[in-house]
C-alpha cells in the first residue's frame, strides 16, 4: 500500500449520508461536505445523501417517519451497507433506525471515533481512543445485546441476556478505570516532559483538521513528518526545533486537528496530547483560507480551545493555502475580519517571511532586555546568549565583556549559574504587549 493510502480501509462499505438541519446549527457549505470527507476518511464510498430541515429531532428516529421511508428506499436502491448521520443519535434512535432500515447506523461521534481508532499509531493515542470509544459505548451496550431478548426468563430468574449485559458492563467499567489511570500516568509524564523544556520558548500549531499544520511544520523546521490530504492525519504531537532569524531557536509542535462538534469523549481523552498547546508560549492558529467554510472552521477551533481552557493564550491567526484561492475577495474578507492574520502558503513558501516576522514580534514581549557581564573567555555563556536570545551589542573592557541582549526571563538562572552577572534588566514596553495581543482577538460571532 502506498504511503499516501495507508489509511485506506480493506473493506469498502457503501454509505448513505443523512443530515437533519436544526435551526440553531450551521452545517457547512455545501451541506454534508464535511461529513462526506469524514466518511471517505473512514474508508467508505458515499452512494447517496438525504437531508431534512426540522425545528426539533424526532424522539424515536431523529428523522420524520416519511423521511425514514424515503431513506429506506434510498438504502435499498443504492445497496448501501451503512447509514451515517451528521448528528448525534441516542441509543434508542439508533436501534429504531437499524430496525427500520435493516442496515448499520452510525452517528457523527461514532464515525469520528472510528477514524481516530484507525489512525492512532502511538500507545498514548491508542489508549485515548479506546477510552473515548468505551465511554461512548457504555449507554449503548443494551442495543448490542438485543438479539438475546427473545430468550425466555423464568419467574425469579433473570435471562442470560441480562446477565451477560451486566457482565459486559462490569468489564467495560473496569477497563475504563484502568485506561483512565494509565492516561493519568501518561499525562503526568507529559507534564514533566513539557516542564523539562522550560529553558525553551515553545510555539504550538493548532487549528481545524486538514488545514496544513503538518506541511507548515515540515516547511519551517525541515522535518519530514507524515502529511496526508485528509481529515485527522495527525493524532500525535510532534515537536521540532525551529530557528527563527533574528530571534533564535524555538520548539515548534504540531497537534491533533480540531473539528466542528468534536466529541467531548475525545477532548477529555486527548488532554495529554494537547499538553503541548496548553503550555506553549504562543499558538499559531492555522486556518484554510481556501475553504468555503473558513469562518466556521475558525469558530469551531476557538470553541475547542475554550473547552480545553486555553482560549486566552496569545495566538496568531495564519491563513494558509492562499495558493489555492481562485477568488481574492475571500482572502480580503477574512483579513477585514482578522486584521492581524498572516496569509501564507505552507506548500509554496509564500508569506513565511512575514509569518516569521510576526512570530518574532509576538515573542519579543516574552523577553527582557539584560546587560550581562561575563569573562571574555566564557564562550559557553556567550554562545548560549546568542542561541537562546537576541544579542544587541557587545562591549569589551579589560578582561570582561558586557553583552546587551533580549532573552526569556526563564534563562536568567542559567546565565547566573554559568558565570554571568546581571548588571541591568529592562522589561518590554507595554505597547508591545498590546499591539502583539491584538492579533489574537476573536470576532464577535453571531448565532
Amino acid at each position: 500500500m502506498a504511503r499516501g493510502d495507508r489509511f485506506a480501509s480493506t473493506i469498502i462499505e457503501k454509505a448513505v449520508l443523512v443530515g437533519v438541519f436544526l435551526p440553531d446549527r450551521h452545517y457547512g457549505n455545501p451541506p454534508l461536505a464535511e461529513l462526506e470527507g469524514l466518511a471517505e476518511a473512514a474508508g467508505t464510498k458515499v452512494v447517496g445523501k438525504l437531508t431534512q430541515r426540522r425545528d426539533a429531532p424526532d424522539a424515536a428516529t431523529y428523522l420524520g417517519s416519511g423521511k425514514v421511508k424515503e431513506l429506506k428506499e434510498l438504502v435499498q436502491a443504492t445497496g448501501a451497507d451503512v447509514v451515517i448521520f451528521d448528528n448525534d443519535l441516542s441509543p434508542a434512535q439508533t436501534r429504531n433506525l437499524e430496525n427500520a432500515l435493516q442496515v448499520k447506523v452510525l452517528d457523527r461521534t461514532e464515525l469520528i471515533l472510528d477514524i481516530f481508532a484507525t489512525r492512532a499509531r502511538t500507545h498514548e493515542a491508542r489508549i485515548a481512543v479506546e477510552l473515548a470509544q468505551l465511554e461512548y459505548s457504555m449507554p449503548r451496550l443494551k442495543r448490542m445485546w438485543t438479539h438475546l431478548s427473545r430468550l425466555r426468563k423464568g419467574v425469579g430468574l433473570r435471562g442470560p441476556g441480562e446477565k451477560q449485559l451486566e457482565e459486559d458492563r462490569r468489564l467495560v467499567e473496569k477497563r475504563i478505570n484502568d485506561l483512565r489511570a494509565e492516561l493519568a500516568t501518561i499525562e503526568r509524564r507529559k507534564q514533566r516532559e513539557v516542564a523539562s523544556r522550560h529553558p525553551w520558548i515553545t510555539v504550538s500549531l493548532v487549528g481545524y483538521t486538514n488545514t496544513g499544520k503538518s506541511t507548515l511544520l515540515n516547511r519551517l523546521t525541515g522535518a519530514n513528518v507524515f502529511v496526508h490530504d485528509g481529515l485527522f492525519a495527525t493524532l500525535d504531537t510532534r515537536t521540532r526545533k525551529w530557528p527563527i532569524p533574528g530571534w533564535g531557536t524555538v520548539l515548534l509542535s504540531d497537534t491533533v486537528g480540531f473539528i466542528r462538534d468534536l466529541p467531548y469523549h475525545l477532548v477529555a481523552s486527548f488532554r495529554a496530547t494537547l499538553e503541548e498547546a496548553r503550555e506553549a508560549h504562543l499558538l499559531l492558529h492555522i486556518a484554510d483560507a481556501a475553504s468555503p467554510d473558513a469562518l466556521d472552521q475558525i469558530r469551531a477551533a476557538y470553541k475547542v480551545l475554550e473547552e480545553i481552557g486555553i482560549q486566552q493564550k496569545n495566538s496568531i491567526l495564519v491563513l494558509n493555502k492562499v495558493d489555492l484561492l481562485t477568488d481574492s475577495s475571500r482572502l480580503e474578507h477574512l483579513q477585514e475580519l482578522f486584521p492581524g492574520a498572516i496569509p501564507i502558503s505552507a506548500r509554496t513558501g509564500v508569506g513565511l517571511d512575514r509569518l516569521e516576522s510576526a512570530v518574532r514580534e509576538a515573542l519579543r514581549r516574552l523577553r527582557v532586555e539584560l546587560h550581562v557581564e561575563l569573562g571574555i573567555h566564557n564562550g559557553r555563556l556567550l554562545a548560549f546568549l546568542t542561541a537562546q536570545g537576541e544579542v544587541i551589542s557587545r562591549q569589551f573592557r579589560n578582561k570582561v565583556m558586557e553583552v546587551h541582549c533580549r532573552i526569556s526571563p526563564e534563562h536568567i538562572g542559567t546565565i547566573q549559574r554559568w558565570g554571568g552577572q546581571i548588571l541591568r534588566r529592562e522589561e518590554p514596553p507595554q505597547d508591545v504587549w498590546e499591539n502583539t495581543a491584538a492579533v489574537a482577538d476573536e470576532p464577535t460571532w453571531q448565532s
